[in-house]
């Protein structure tokens, strides 16, 4: 559908002038197939006969990208090729494309329809995928030997890693005119297939009035349009050549219309809608096949989803506060069922080995909690707590006093938690409880009787913190 010139200006110039017509899909937003997760990618979707006719093509004019080798190769080799010495493509996929080589010849064509933008990176294509990030799709069509088709964003991770020895510690050229000015130089191939592909699908919208009347360009080859698939796949194969080996001598891919208009592309023919409906058909076994692949994605998803529920079920909840003894009793001016002020609010503090709680006022029917004994392991004591404990109680606000004098208790005894008041102001300095305490009981005595809010100065010191103080000391 080319013409074979631009039509002349016209004499007498009209303001504001004609708009330029669009050149193709210019916007990348409609190239890639959007389909539901589960929907099955058809014939028509990937353009299944035009893939077919390039990589049935069997002209051997491509010179290997891999060192060493000088014979001729079909696109279909070079191509592959360029895959398999990707940095990026696994062993396991490399094994997979030795051994079976039509599952090799089905992820090119997947991967070439990645390479051009038509299958972006959001597809997987096996149904155990679990991410909500992508969608699974089977492609009957190219999924026949059961392979592991891998997902789109590894397979453009292998794509882009697909560069030529002299291409991995420069970057390679990404725009047409530098591929040309490589081969011009000598150099051949200028740069790889895969990144070449890549280069033209980024300069379509241009090279459309370069190769075209404007009217086509080089992503219209893999959308489905009304043009006969075979004279898109000689279209294509002739940009290959075209950029990798001779931009100026004859090219084997040429037809009537491109030997007589040099640098134009071959001529493609437009079908009717008979035509056109008779390419691309998808056959029984393929429907059947990928219908039953979206009932298997269908199936995995209901027994993910019942199983991350199952987990959330079961997995408790932690609680946030610890509840108040049930004969404790509402603060002062509190009523039931309503929120404390702000003034009557308690404060927060840590007690070691248990969650911030509210401080509240020591109850003498209250059971108190337990303190760590050093020659005891924590879960000896946490089982006698639990045994002294009466049953939880909703959590109540207590108002606190001011701490009783404490008594000296024997070991294995329960002292009181002291609460902390929110104010500056504290009761007189703690005497002296006994001679000689261990490190272990001046440590809780500290934690229980000191204020971390304050600088040491201005605590209330007591003989045993003289003690450590003076045994801290230099000499």
């Amino acid at each position: 559908m080319a013409s074979t010139s631009a039509p002349p200006p016209s004499s007498s110039s009209s303001w504001p002038p004609d708009p330029i017509p669009p050149v193709g899909y210019l916007s990348r937003k409609a190239l890639p197939i959007k389909r539901n997760d589960a929907e099955s990618l058809t014939r028509e979707d990937v353009q299944f006969d035009l893939l077919n006719h390039i990589f049935s093509d069997q002209t051997a004019v491509f010179t290997p990208q891999t060192p060493g080798k000088t014979t001729k190769l079909p696109f279909k080799e070079l191509y592959i090729n360029a895959l398999y010495n990707s940095s990026k493509c696994s062993k396991v996929l490399k094994e997979k494309m030795v051994e079976t080589p039509a599952f090799a010849l089905e992820f090119a064509k997947i991967c070439l329809l990645t390479n051009v933008g038509r299958i972006n990176t959001t597809m997987a294509f096996f149904p155990e995928m679990k991410t909500a990030l992508r969608t699974y799709h089977p492609v009957p069509s190219l999924q026949k030997t059961d392979g592991n088709a891998q997902d789109a964003p590894r397979i453009k991770n292998c794509l882009k890693a697909a560069l030529l020895p002299s291409e991995l510690k420069t970057l390679p050229p990404s725009s047409p005119d530098e591929i040309l000015l490589k081969l011009r130089t000598g150099k051949r191939p200028p740069t790889s297939v895969v990144n070449l592909v890549f280069v033209l699908s980024n300069h379509a919208a241009p090279l459309a009035r370069v190769h075209f009347d404007g009217t086509v360009n080089f992503l219209d080859f893999f959308l489905p349009k009304p043009l006969a698939s075979a004279d898109r796949a000689r279209a294509f194969l002739w940009f290959m050549y075209h950029y990798l080996e001779n931009p100026a001598g004859s090219n084997p891919f040429d037809d009537d219309y491109s030997r007589k208009h040099p640098n134009m592309a071959p001529y493609l023919r437009p079908l009717s809608q008979r035509e056109a409906a008779r390419e691309n058909v998808d056959t029984e076994d393929e429907i059947i096949w990928g219908n039953m692949m979206s009932n298997q994605r269908n199936i995995f998803l209901h027994k993910l989803v019942s199983s991350m529920e199952s987990d959330k079920k079961a997995k408790p909840a932690a609680p946030h506060f610890v509840p108040a003894a049930p004969e404790a009793t509402p603060s002062v001016g509190h009523r039931t069922g309503q929120e404390p002020s702000r003034d009557e609010a308690p404060f927060m503090f840590y007690v070691p080995g248990r969650e911030p709680t509210p401080s509240r006022e020591v109850n003498e029917q209250e059971t108190p909690m337990l303190l760590p004994d050093p020659r005891h392991g924590r879960r000896h004591q946490t089982e006698q707590h639990q045994q002294n404990q009466p049953p939880a109680a909703p959590p109540q606000y207590i108002r606190h006093r001011q701490p009783p004098q404490q008594q000296q208790l024997p070991r294995h005894h329960t002292i009181p938690i002291m609460p902390r008041s929110h104010t500056r102001t504290y009761s007189a300095p703690i005497s002296r409880q006994e001679e000689g305490r261990s490190i272990v009981q001046q440590a809780f005595h500290m934690a229980l009787n000191s204020d971390p809010l304050l600088d040491s100065d201005e605590e209330n010191a007591d003989d045993n913190l003289r003690v450590d103080y003076r045994a801290l000391s230099p000499l």
